[in-house]
């Protein structure tokens, strides 16, 4: 196997890694998001009833992606964690945050004090999801380096660009934990969830198009796979099969499916992932580092992907299992604790 071969595995894993992420615990930290949108306490239950045998497996896909990163391209870990330290700190303190306050939530003596951890859980949840977003926008509007290091400031990651990623996948989570808690609940709960993620899908799909726009205009090579020839032969469907699910999820909610909107969203989101794949490729730190100057020598890419081929089918069939044990509808009054 060919040195460029194992640099391109490495790569795919750990996009697919990032992807598994984003929509695993995508929605869980939707469902967080939309406590702000729960007043009753036993709703609130059920929705964190529908999460709790998962959520925390979920986030193993984000400790995968980061340690591939720095284990597989040392170079681009070194640049873009000094870039966006602030975002990626962010985001650790509120999962931390809301974590902490998803387990202690149960334990509450007090109604007091179980509206203060759901708050917590909210504000854990939209913190880690809106900083996410800024190191999204950080890294698609490129970092200044300069002889392999970072040479830029503290803060050149804070942009009305990263600003508007950050609302869009705050926005994107909630829409994802609405149309999960379509298809984990019933009765009142069901009904507004729907509600809620067909107003989400509305909005999502309203900022998918900004930022589609916008990102082109941040760096010359992404212009060039979206807009010139031939490279719009490989971007066009990406945009085309956006709108035809978003139809789809239409109907869904019209006709109340319950799995379909999720399936829709799900789709939705990898479409977008993929966008991002066919601007960046084979670029890993925008706007001139790719994943070939980046890379480990091949003898640490070789043997950490030895590793990965157990860890990931282990990873996949405990995440299979665990969502198939615990599939159905999650009724009011159950408990997980």
């Amino acid at each position: 196997m060919s040195t460029e071969t194992i640099i391109s595995i490495w790569a795919g894993l750990i996009a697919f890694a990032v992807l598994a992420y984003v929509v695993l615990d995508g929605f869980d930290l939707g469902v967080g998001i939309l406590f702000a949108a729960e007043r009753g306490s036993e709703d609130r239950d059920t929705m964190v009833n529908t999460i709790a045998p998962m959520w925390d497996g979920n986030e193993t896909w984000l400790v995968l992606g980061g340690a591939g990163l720095m284990a597989a391209f040392p170079l681009a870990y070194s640049i873009i964690m000094p870039a966006l330290y602030p975002t990626v700190l962010g985001m650790l303190f509120g999962l931390i945050f809301r974590g902490v306050a998803f387990e202690l939530r149960f334990r509450a003596h007090s109604e007091r004090g179980r509206r203060g951890w759901d708050m917590s859980f909210f504000c854990g949840s939209v913190l880690a999801a809106f900083c996410q977003g800024l190191t999204l926008g950080g890294l698609l509007q490129g970092i200044h380096v300069v002889d392999g290091q970072y040479a830029g400031g503290w803060f050149d990651w804070l942009t009305p660009f990263t600003i508007l990623c950050g609302v869009a996948v705050v926005v994107g989570y909630a829409w994802l934990g609405a149309c999960w808690l379509v298809w984990r609940t019933d009765e009142s709960l069901q009904v507004r969830a729907r509600k809620q993620a067909a107003a989400l899908g509305w909005v999502m799909l309203a900022l998918i198009i900004v930022v589609s726009l916008w990102t082109p205009l941040l760096n010359p090579n992404f212009m060039r796979r979206w807009f010139h020839w031939p490279g719009i032969l490989l971007t066009s469907p990406v945009p085309l099969l956006v709108g035809l699910l978003a139809v789809v999820f239409h109907f869904g909610i019209v006709r109340r499916h319950h799995l379909t909107p999720f399936l829709c969203a799900l789709a939705i989101f990898a479409l977008c992932f993929a966008g991002l794949g066919i601007s960046f490729y084979p670029l890993i730190v925008p706007p001139d580092i790719t994943i070939w100057a980046a890379a480990a020598p091949r003898s640490s890419q070789v043997f950490i992907l030895i590793g990965a081929v157990v860890l990931i089918p282990v990873i996949l069939i405990y995440s299979g299992f665990s969502y198939w044990v615990f599939r159905g509808k999650v009724q009011a009054g159950e408990h997980y604790h």
